[in-house]
């Protein structure tokens, strides 16, 4: 070896202490090392890779024997070290210089990745990149240690990999096994396109080139609002000089957007506050894109546009960020998603930091200004409002703009985003008149700061031609003349009442509802009133109050079933509406059972038999399902390849429904899939979002079904395919709904019928199409009012909402009231602990540290055992009395501590210690008492938990 490659050997040493583990290749320099050099490396190796390999360095160096340089090189290779080996060889470590980047940011990022992943299901994807004896030991430690271990051991090995694709590798090993929030964090872009695309994009771009990637959209209508041609805006209308870059979908370049949707976008080109209101199935995310894009590409010098795009629902926030991300992939912009699916642990602020464009459901937004990881809405430029006709009342939206209004309204010099809103239907509210429709549309102006609202004028022929709109029928059909099944659970309701009135006599007097029907949407508000009417009982005899306290809750339950199964019953058949009521009955017994819940049981046991024979009978048989058999007999006689959206009220309707097509003789060859949302709080049923995605998918891309039975989770943004036949059974919303749910129906000639037994609904069906022509007409008047006129009236709005929303945001603020309170279990109205005991954790979270409160609290292991800001979820929280079980909260790790209690203020009642008085509250912002910060040394103290080693 010449003293040169001596002299290299310890200059550029330090980048093989950082990549090269030592035992791996000591077996091939056994030649030349003594066993006691390559003992003693193995030993220093288990304190650390990066000081034994300085040691072998050193032995190295120290060889007078010759060919041991050569030996060293053919073990780098034979070890797999190629990158490494390549580098010293030519002495040339400019590659493995320029992977510091991306070892920087895997070091930072490292708390997020070790606790999103499991090596398991990415390590196949990385063989290319991680040596195979450590692949090997990565599972071992994954199976042994479980995922973090394994992770930690896999980031350790990315950190010392010597090859210069493995940033891309690990990209796209996160990309198919769906890690979305370590994704986000994972940035590939501006400065290192070459390894995100593989290639430099820029350089094969000439200046008319669009820099964007193709989308393919999955949606038919969506493909029909798209059209050949190579420029976008006409350059006739001088008052926008914007431009849109072309938009290519799908294979082929010339796509560009329709007519139409020029105009939807051209005033937010220009950059005014818009809200766009155009049909379902117009395009109006594409034209989204499109203004997203120019807004982008047209910030001034030395600035950099932030765009946020809200979506109300998850399932439509999954699709608009898929889209996104498609559409701006390899763009030099990037994109991140955070719903309240992934929030919990994704790192919020470096995202909103990191990305261009940002999708989002509302309410992260909302909470994120409210801790402050978001500053003001001005680190923004453009915000993008789907469904903005939700922009009222209480809402995120809502309350996203009120921080907007302070900001404009205010001293605040800060700069403004841009707003842009997209509808299908601006909506009525209670409006009667046009003059009161107007009103109602500029007052959502105001909340959402909008100068134009934009609608297809010009170009309407060719909406028409691409956007069709179903013809709309209302059938009004029969029903049971005798029911005897709704008499004989009528009467069970009944005696039921009863028997609660024994334990509790003034049962009527809980309630302000007092005038309900049984079978009715009125009695489920009147049991949700009860059972919380319960929680504030307050008797002298604490054991007793909590005996009735807990009683009550068990009769207003097994009345909300009984309640359930009157409104399937109606709705569907008896047979479903009693199989319904079985599988609530066997999961009582299969749970506490106490005394008043047997006593229940035998009541349904009683009747059971007459209840089957009943359901049974074919003169029982519901007159609603033979209509809907005639409509869908006919509509697939004339058209067999007919798709089918029918929309019910429940989710128990649905899985009636579903059961009753398949077990029919005559419609069975539908096969109907089903799309229900998401699992909620206390609730059994439900679809993850990967159900819903499938079922979606499936619809569309299989032939197999023919029938799509869902509800409201369908009715607002999901992608859904071409349907003929809407079907509202039983479903009716206001003018905003019924636009929505009709707009389902794409294909051409399809047909929006609602079905029917209840003439007030027909009724109410009919306003609604009155309330649509008021709507168009009250636009269109308003859309005559000068730009500036219709500016400085919406000011005037905005000027007196936000005095209305400052006064009552001020006489909602709750002065906390001094003194110790007691939280008692919202269901039982046992003791759970003390206020002076609750703690708070970053403002969001609330922990008890009292030593004793474990023996008042019982657990069991958590579903989905997620991190989340510095959490990670333990177990499930609930009342250790065996006959309440009631859900308290979580416990979780939180740095060295374990399994701290971190409680929901819904889940109790709070009791004032001198006089008794009770309160309940929704809300930890809202409650009456004052609350001490988190300190490390007082839980080090009076912590039950033990710190861990």
């Amino acid at each position: 070896m010449s003293e040169e490659q001596k002299c290299n050997l310890e200059k550029f040493s330090h980048y093989i202490e950082r990549i090269l583990i030592p035992r791996h290749v000591l077996g091939f320099l056994t030649t030349w090392l003594t066993p006691e050099a390559v003992e003693r490396i193995k030993a220093e190796e288990l304190k650390g890779a990066t000081a034994a390999t300085a040691m072998l360095l050193k032995y190295l160096l120290e060889l007078q024997a010759e060919g041991w340089f050569r030996g060293f090189l053919d073990g780098l290779s034979a070890a797999g070290y190629t990158g490494l080996s390549q580098a010293i060889e030519e002495w040339d470590f400019g590659k493995i210089e320029s992977l510091e980047v991306f070892r920087s940011l895997l070091r930072t990022i490292e708390p997020n990745v070790k606790n999103e992943i499991d090596p398991r299901n990415i390590i196949d994807h990385l063989t290319s990149c991680v040596n195979k004896r450590d692949i090997e030991e990565i599972r071992q430690i994954t199976d042994g240690k479980g995922p973090v271990a394994g992770a930690e051991k896999l980031i350790d090995c990315l950190l010392r990999s010597d090859k210069e694709e493995w940033p891309k590798t690990f990209y796209i090993a996160l990309e198919n096994e769906s890690y979305d929030n370590v994704l986000a964090l994972w940035d590939l872009k501006p400065g290192n396109e070459e390894l995100s695309s593989g290639k430099d994009t820029e350089s094969e771009m000439d200046e008319n080139t669009s820099a964007f990637n193709v989308l393919q959209f999955s949606e038919e209508p969506e493909k029909e609002c798209l059209a050949s041609g190579s420029t976008v805006l006409p350059e006739g209308n001088k008052s926008y000089s914007s431009e849109i870059p072309e938009v290519p979908f799908g294979m082929k370049k010339d796509f560009k957007l329709r007519d139409y949707q020029k105009e939807l976008a051209r005033p937010a080109l220009g950059g005014k506050n818009t809200i766009i209101c155009a049909p379902t199935g117009s395009g109006k995310t594409i034209v989204s894109l499109a203004i997203c894009d120019h807004h982008l590409k047209t910030q001034p010098q030395g600035q950099k546009g932030k765009v946020v795009f809200l979506a109300t629902k998850v399932p439509v926030y999954e699709q608009q960020k898929n889209v996104f991300k498609q559409y701006f992939d390899n763009s030099g912009y990037t994109v991140a998603g955070i719903s309240g699916e992934t929030h919990e642990s994704a790192p919020c602020g470096m995202i909103f930091e990191k990305h261009d464009i940002i999708v989002l459901t509302p309410q992260i937004l909302v909470n994120n200004l409210s801790d402050g990881v978001i500053p003001s809405l001005s680190m923004f430029t453009l915000l993008i409002f789907d469904e903005c006709h939700n922009t009222t009342g209480n809402h995120p939206y809502s309350v996203l703009m009120y921080n907007y209004l302070r900001m404009k309204l205010g001293s605040s010099a800060a700069r403004l985003p841009q707003i842009v809103g997209l509808t299908a239907s601006v909506g009525v509210g209670k409006s009667k008149t046009i003059k009161e429709t107007k009103d109602y549309i500029c007052k959502l102006c105001a909340l959402l700061d909008a100068h134009v609202i934009s609608t297809v004028k010009e170009n309407q022929e060719e909406l028409q031609r691409i956007v069709f709109k179903p013809e709309k029928i209302i059938r009004e059909v029969g029903k049971r003349q005798e029911d005897l099944f709704s008499e004989i659970i009528c009467s069970m309701m009944a005696k039921t009442e009863e028997m609660a009135k024994d334990v509790f006599p003034p049962l009527n007097s809980l309630s302000n509802i007092q005038t309900r029907s049984f079978g009715t949407q009125t009695y489920e508000q009147w049991i949700v009133d009860t059972q919380k009417k319960c929680r504030l009982l307050n008797m002298e005899d604490k054991d007793k109050e909590s005996l009735i306290c807990r009683t009550l809750f068990t009769y207003t339950e097994h009345l909300r079933k009984y309640n359930d199964a009157l409104m399937i019953n109606e709705d569907a058949r008896t047979k479903d509406a009693l199989n319904y009521l079985e599988e609530f009955f066997k999961n009582v017994k299969n749970g506490g059972y106490d005394e008043t819940e047997k006593k229940l049981t035998e009541n349904f046991e009683d009747k059971k038999q007459k209840l089957c024979e009943v359901a049974r009978d074919d003169l029982n048989e519901n007159p609603k399902l033979d209509d809907l058999i005639c409509i869908l007999d006919d509509e697939y006689r004339q058209n067999p390849q007919t798709r089918t959206l029918l929309f019910v009220k429940t989710r128990a309707l649905v899985t009636a429904l579903k059961n009753w097509v398949e077990e029919s003789e005559v419609l069975s060859y539908l096969k109907p899939e089903v799309l229900i949302g998401r699992r909620r709080k206390d609730e059994s049923t439900g679809m993850t979002l990967p159900n819903q995605k499938g079922v979606l998918d499936s619809f569309k891309s299989s032939d197999n079904s023919k029938m799509l039975i869902a509800t409201s989770v369908a009715d607002e943004g999901i992608d859904i395919a071409q349907c003929n036949l809407v079907l509202l059974y039983e479903y009716v919303g206001n003018v905003i709904k019924m636009i929505q749910v009709r707009g389902r129906g794409r294909a051409k000639d399809s047909k929006c019928i609602l079905v029917t037994s209840k003439p007030d609904q027909a009724e109410k069906e009919k306003i609604n199409i009155e309330h649509e022509t008021m709507m168009t007409k009250a636009l269109v008047e308003l859309q005559q009012i000068k730009e500036s006129e219709f500016v400085d009236m919406i000011t005037r709005l905005q000027h007196v909402e936000k005095i209305v929303r400052d006064v009552r945001n001020l006489s909602a603020r709750r002065t906390p009231e001094g003194g110790n309170k007691k939280l008692l279990c919202g269901k039982c109205k046992r003791f759970a602990c003390y206020t002076e005991d609750i703690r708070t954790i970053q403002n969001a979270h609330h922990a008890v540290i009292d030593k004793t409160f474990e023996e008042r609290y019982s657990t069991k292991p958590h579903t989905k055992p997620r991190s989340f800001q510095g959490f990670q979820k333990r177990s499930k929280l609930m009342c250790i009395n065996a006959d309440c079980r009631h859900d308290w909260g979580i416990t979780a790790n939180y740095l060295t501590f374990r399994d701290i209690p971190l409680i929901k203020i819904e889940s109790f009642v709070v009791e004032d210690i001198e006089t008794g008085e009770q309160n309940i509250f929704t809300k930890w912002v809202g409650v009456n008492f004052p609350m001490k910060e988190f300190n490390m040394n007082e839980l080090v103290e009076q912590a039950h938990t033990a710190v861990v080693k």
